[in-house]
This record gives C-alpha cells, sequence and structure tokens, in this order.
C-alpha cells in the first residue's frame, strides 16, 4: 500500500499538481509521505519493524539465564513469581522487579499460578504496654490431622513469624498448653525473666508480662489451669472476638500454608512420623522458606534482626542492577538500523 501512495504521488507531482495536494487525496500527510520515501532510498525497504525495539534498560542476557535457572530450582518450593524474584536477589544471582520475572517466565511458557488475595484480619485494640518486637507477641492454636489421629499445637512470633515451637498430642488441655509454652520459652531464653522482681508486681501492672499470647476462645485457651499458668510466666492473653477466624489471621494463615505447602503431612497415619516430619518442616520454615509478610527473608533472618539489613541488599541491588543495564544498552546500541551500499 505505501508503494503504491508513493507512486500514485510520484506521478501527480510529475503531471504538475502539489504534492500535499496529492497526499490529501490519500488522506496522508504530506511528512509521512516524505519519511516513507527517504526509508526506501536509505534502507530498502517499507516493511514495517518487529513491535518491541531495544529499550536501554532491557534485561541482559545473562539476567534472562538466571532468571530461569531461578524459576527451575526453586519454582516448586516458592511457586510465586513475586518469591522467586526476591529468591534471586536472597541467593546474589539476579537482581529483578517481580513484574519483570513474571515477563520473562511468560515469555518461556513458565507461567506460575497466582494463590488467591487473603482479606486482611481485624482484631481488638492492643495493650498500651504492647512493643511489636519479635518475642512481645506470639500467637497460638491447635489443628488436627485427622490421618494420624493427633492434635498439633503450634506457637508463631506474629512480629518476625518464627514458628518457635510444635507439641503433637492425642489430647487439647491446659496440660498440652503447659507443655508447649515451657517448650517455646526454654528455646527462646524467655525463662531468664522471671525474676522474683517481676512476679511481685501487680497483675495488672503494664511492666509485668514478658510477652502477649494471642489466641481465640477455645476451651483450653480459656481455662482455669491456663489462666493460672499464664499467670505465673508473666505472659498476658489475648483473645480475638468469638466467632471470629480473621482475628487470629497470623495462625490461621501459617496452619493454611503449612498444609497447603507440605500436603503430605494429611496423608500420614503414623503419629510418630508425622511428629518427625513437622519438625523437619519447621527447620525449613524458619530458615529456607521466604515469608512474604516480612519483606520475603526468612523467619530466622527478622527474629535475628537481619531481615531490614536483606531488604536494603535487594533495593541497592535492583538499582545497581538498572544502573549496569542502562550503562550495557547504551553501548551496545542496538538499535540502529543497518545501512545499504
Amino acid at each position: 500500500m505505501k508503494e503504491e501512495v508513493l507512486k500514485s504521488v510520484d506521478e501527480a507531482v510529475a503531471a504538475g499538481f502539489g504534492h500535499t495536494w496529492a497526499c490529501g487525496l490519500w488522506q496522508v500527510s504530506d511528512d509521512r509521505v516524505h519519511r516513507w520515501r527517504a526509508r526506501r532510498l536509505h534502507v530498502g525497504t517499507l516493511e514495517d519493524q518487529a513491535p518491541g525495539g531495544h529499550p536501554v534498560h532491557g534485561l541482559l542476557p545473562a539476567e534472562i539465564d538466571a532468571i530461569l535457572a531461578v524459576a527451575e530450582q526453586w519454582g516448586p518450593v516458592d511457586r510465586s513469581h513475586r518469591k522467586l524474584a526476591h529468591r534471586g536477589s536472597y541467593q546474589s544471582l539476579v537482581w529483578v522487579a517481580p513484574s519483570t520475572f513474571r515477563r520473562v517466565l511468560a515469555a518461556h511458557g513458565l507461567v506460575l499460578p497466582e494463590l488467591p488475595p487473603r482479606t486482611p484480619s481485624t482484631h481488638r485494640p492492643w495493650p498500651d504496654w504492647l512493643v511489636w518486637a519479635p518475642n512481645r507477641i506470639w500467637i497460638w492454636d491447635v489443628t488436627h490431622f485427622t490421618r494420624a489421629r493427633r492434635a498439633v499445637f503450634a506457637i508463631v512470633d506474629m512480629v518476625s513469624r518464627k514458628w518457635i515451637a510444635t507439641l503433637v498430642s492425642v489430647e487439647e488441655t491446659a496440660t498440652q498448653v503447659v507443655v508447649v509454652f515451657e517448650q517455646a520459652l526454654e528455646t527462646e531464653g524467655l525463662l531468664d525473666l522471671l525474676t522474683d522482681e517481676r512476679l511481685d508486681l501487680d497483675p495488672d501492672d503494664p511492666a509485668r508480662p514478658i510477652l502477649l499470647a494471642v489466641s481465640d476462645n477455645g476451651p483450653q485457651m480459656t481455662a482455669h489451669d491456663t489462666r493460672a499458668f499464664m499467670a505465673l510466666m508473666a505472659i498476658a492473653q489475648h483473645h480475638g472476638r468469638p466467632h471470629t477466624p480473621t482475628d487470629q489471621a497470623w495462625i490461621e494463615t501459617f496452619f493454611g500454608h503449612l498444609k497447603g505447602e507440605w500436603p503430605h503431612l494429611e496423608q500420614i497415619d503414623d503419629p510418630a512420623v508425622l511428629e518427625a516430619e513437622l519438625a523437619r518442616i519447621r527447620i525449613e520454615y524458619n530458615t529456607v522458606r521466604l515469608h512474604e509478610a516480612i519483606g520475603y527473608v526468612t523467619p530466622n533472618d527478622e527474629h535475628q534482626g537481619r531481615g531490614e539489613q536483606i531488604r536494603q541488599a535487594r533495593r541497592q541491588g535492583l538499582q545497581r542492577a538498572r544502573e549496569q543495564r542502562l550503562a550495557y544498552n547504551r553501548q551496545t546500541n542496538t538499535n540502529q538500523p543497518e545501512q545499504t551500499p
């Protein structure tokens, strides 16, 4: 069509008609026809180039290879392009945005399924004395594994998302609550905080609690023996609203990830095997799995104060990678058309 337009315009000009008038018959601007004519002269063709071009901030070939390598190695673990993008910087392999990671996967037919968005939780106001820091607010609950015929108590740090303690039992009573909390307090080294001076304080004194334990209103959570033990350990209790599981969204989400990402747990019928698998997975959950809610670092990283350093290193890596792409693509100058003799 462009060739026909140029031919008819040239014939009209040769016959004495104005160039602009001839272009107007085709409803094409005069400047565009001149550009077509110059392009045919210098390039030798009027065929349109493929869309997309070569942006100066485009990915480097090595970065694309690194993205595919991260997806192949960590895809079954992370199951999300967002986690995989952060996994790349966490392993110091590639620094790209999650959207870029997803685009590369899609271009190679490796689009990962998206998890449905989660409803944000609401809860009652926290005590005024509460400090939002690791080992200051724990959330706990019980879940069931029917094939093994066992109940599993779990305690999770609400700030760092660290899975602190687990107890597998056939019962759900205050006795199990005492055992799992004693285990958690000893593991985290909090028993040293139970000084005589602290325990002599009035139960309503905000300086007395060593932490806040959040739970629902189950019978083992509200039992007299549980309340007595919590008071003895200087642990304040905070119960959610009845019939409102979103008040315990942190622990409900934890159990959802536990059973969703390790579905074989619900197929185990031997309690001893279930307990061993939970112990193994707890290590992986705390030290390997990147947690979205704390900026894609591991719970151990956040619990031990390394989380912000890792997140800052990723931000710096993203900026450094962008500057390297700009410098490389500007020097390469791959968008120049070939010149014909």
